[in-house]
C-alpha cells in the first residue's frame, strides 16, 4: 500500500483547496470522502483515511478551512478547540458543500462515492448527503449540528452514530433526530463524544468497532 500524498482540488466556485488522499489497498471497492474534525486534517484523520483505504476504498480528506486558514492542522488543547471552532464559524456552509462536491466528482469518474465524518465531519456528511449529488452512502458519527439539519432529507442511505454518554449531544436530541429522519438508522453506542477518536479519555474500542463495522457494511452494500 502507498504512503498518502497531499493533492489540490478546485471547487465550483474556483476556490482550490488542500486534499489528503490516500489510494486503495486491492481490488478498488469505491471511493469515499472522508470529513475532518474541527482540528483539521490531522494525523488521527490521515490514519483513519489510511485505514478505509486499507479495505480497498479510495479516500479524499479536504481540508475544508482552507478559505480561512490553509492548511490548518491542530491539536486537542482548550486554545486548538478555540480555534478549530472559530474557523468552523467563518466557513459557511455553501463553501462546504463546494469542497465536499469536488471531492465526489474527483472520485466518481472511477465509480461509486460514499461519505463519512466524524464531529464536524459528522454533521457535514449529513449535510452532503442532502445537498450534494453522486452520493451512494453516507455515515456520520457524532455531527451536534444534524439537529440544526432536521427539514434536509437525505439523498442516499444514511447511517449515524451516537454515544449515549455525549453531553453535547444528549439523548432527547439524538431521538428528535431519528423522529424527524424514519429513513436514516441512528445507532447509539455506551460511549462518550468521540469515542473513535485518538485522545484516551474519549476513545473506546467496542463502539469504534461496532461503528465501523456498520459503516463498512452499508458501503460494501451500496458501493460495491
Amino acid at each position: 500500500m502507498t504512503d498518502g500524498k497531499n493533492i489540490r482540488l478546485t471547487g465550483g466556485d474556483g476556490f482550490t483547496f488542500n486534499v489528503w488522499s490516500e489510494q486503495p489497498q486491492g481490488p478498488r471497492k469505491g471511493g469515499l470522502v472522508l470529513v475532518m474534525e474541527i482540528f483539521g486534517v490531522t494525523a488521527h484523520i490521515r490514519e483513519l483515511a489510511k485505514e478505509f483505504a486499507s479495505y480497498g476504498y479510495e479516500v479524499l480528506s479536504p481540508n475544508l478551512y482552507d478559505r480561512a486558514q490553509p492548511a490548518f492542522e491542530a491539536g486537542y488543547t482548550p486554545d486548538d478547540i478555540a480555534m478549530g471552532l472559530n474557523l468552523r464559524q467563518q466557513t459557511p456552509y455553501d463553501a462546504v458543500v463546494s469542497d465536499v462536491q469536488a471531492c465526489i466528482d474527483f472520485l466518481a469518474n472511477r465509480g461509486k462515492v460514499g461519505i463519512l465524518g466524524f464531529c464536524y465531519g459528522g454533521s457535514v456528511s449529513f449535510l452532503a448527503a442532502g445537498r450534494c449529488r453522486g452520493l451512494s452512502a453516507a455515515s456520520g458519527y457524532y455531527g451536534s449540528a444534524i439537529k440544526d439539519m432536521l427539514d434536509l432529507v437525505p439523498r442516499c442511505p444514511t447511517i449515524l452514530h451516537f454515544g449515549e454518554k455525549d453531553h453535547g449531544i444528549p439523548m432527547d436530541i439524538v431521538h428528535a433526530i431519528a423522529d424527524a429522519q424514519p429513513g436514516v438508522n441512528c445507532f447509539v453506542y455506551p460511549a462518550d463524544h468521540g469515542f473513535v477518536s485518538d485522545r484516551p479519555h474519549n476513545h473506546d474500542a467496542a463502539a469504534t468497532a461496532l461503528a465501523h463495522k456498520r459503516t463498512l457494511r452499508l458501503f460494501e452494500q451500496y458501493l460495491s
